[in-house]
């Protein structure tokens, strides 16, 4: 069973903000302490931004691609 795309793209934007509100809350100095690549808060904050932001575009080329071709 395959989720819809306004179900998915949803739910990866509600677990990404889980994992940035995690990273929050784990951190003790949490907006000084991120800018450190030695840190783990940085890490987890940068996946918290890439991974939505890759899969809403990979989600919408392909809806771009079946738009174009059904045009």
């Amino acid at each position: 069973m395959f989720l819809s795309l306004p179900t998915m793209t949803v739910l990866i934007l509600l677990i990404s903000l889980a994992g940035l509100f995690n990273s929050a809350s784990m951190e003790e100095n949490f907006p000084q302490g991120c800018t450190s690549t030695a840190s783990l808060c940085f890490y987890s904050l940068l996946l918290s931004i890439i991974i939505p932001v890759y899969v809403l575009t990979h989600l919408w080329t392909l809806m771009g691609i079946k738009l174009f071709r059904h045009s």
